[in-house]
């Protein structure tokens, strides 16, 4: 299944993930524009058709432009594609409302919940551009960015409540290697993106203390478990945590080197500082910010989540990791 030739995107964010899908827009049969912030890096990309800054060796499609001015990537755009840090969403998206079609559909790439407001990244969309239910959707799954680049074979889930919508944002982005599934469910799909990378996090610090499999496995599975506690409360469907949206992208994120809230996780684990960390790395750990966003919407809906706030108090109160384990392992024992 093919996008027309005549579908426009509109992708803005140029970092690994809006580049990847950018691509995938492309090799779909979109004519896509590529936002990139700083001209210097549209420039380099529309001479050398690649972005070497964060997909070095990718060769990036012909239907795919780059361009520093988001009133000529927003033109007449079916598709607006947006794919900042979450935490940069509103000022972004404050900037731009004023420039986006009238009907186009707005997708989300983020996986976050904002801080202060704890929103999800839809319903700062909504707020920001008063834009209808119908026209926000989300896109979440296993989606390491440097695999999907490489064309290795992925799929992923497309959230949206109309129906239609997200069929049309399946088609566009359906390639040879890239398999879309509508979902409805944008809230379950929203909050398994953003808890993921909290969960990562905590599997990366017990990676990189030296700890194994089983390690991994138990809270990759009790992760799941908050997520789905936390879905519940907000209304998702239970069936959503155990799809691509859910299961699927927890374990890509817990497991796979590419991930940047593993890797983060794992350098906290080997005694580096949360500082150190961040200035060592280039790349947005989404989970950093948005654990404590996390924990505040399941407190605010009486959830426990023991996970979310252990990373919480490592990458904000100072605990260390050791302390970190020691606290989970010695709550007290009940029934799973």
């Amino acid at each position: 299944m093919r996008a027309s030739t005549g579908t426009r995107a509109a992708v803005l964010g140029a970092g690994s993930w809006g580049t990847t899908f950018a691509k995938v827009l492309a090799d779909a049969g979109c004519t896509v524009l590529l936002h990139a912030r700083r001209p210097e890096l549209a420039h380099e990309i529309g001479e050398t058709r690649e972005n070497a800054e964060y997909l070095p060796g990718i060769r990036l499609p012909d239907r795919l432009r780059a361009t520093a001015d988001a009133a000529e990537a927003l033109a007449d755009a079916e598709i607006v594609v947006l794919a900042v840090p979450s935490q940069s969403l509103r000022d972004n998206l404050t900037e731009w409302a004023p420039l986006l079609p009238a009907d186009a559909v707005l997708l989300s790439l983020m996986k976050g919940i904002e801080l202060g407001s704890t929103k999800r990244m839809s319903q700062v969309i909504r707020e920001v551009t008063g834009a209808g239910p119908d026209r926000v959707a989300a896109l979440s799954g296993p989606n390491l960015a440097r695999e999907i680049a490489e064309e290795q074979p992925a799929a992923t889930v497309v959230a949206c409540t109309d129906h239609d919508r997200a069929a049309q944002v399946q088609a566009a982005c359906h390639t040879p290697y890239f398999r879309p599934y509508t979902n409805q469910d944008l809230v379950g799909c929203e909050l398994g993106g953003a808890v993921k990378n909290v969960i990562a996090l905590a599997c990366g610090i017990t990676e990189g203390m030296g700890f194994g499999d089983n390690t991994r496995a138990s809270l990759i599975t009790r992760g799941l478990a908050e997520t789905a506690r936390l879905g519940a409360a907000l209304g998702a469907e239970p069936t959503t945590f155990a799809g691509l949206a859910g299961l699927g992208d927890l374990v890509a994120t817990c497991s796979s080197p590419l991930s940047r809230n593993r890797t983060f996780g794992e350098r906290l684990g080997r005694g580096m500082s949360v500082e150190e960390v961040q200035r060592s790395t280039r790349q947005v750990a989404e989970g950093v910010k948005s654990c404590r966003s996390v924990l505040d919407l399941a407190r605010a809906h009486g959830v426990d989540m023991p996970l979310t706030e252990a990373v919480v108090r490592v990458c904000h109160d100072g605990v260390p990791v050791t302390q970190m384990v020691k606290e989970i392992m010695s709550r007290e024992a009940k029934p799973e």
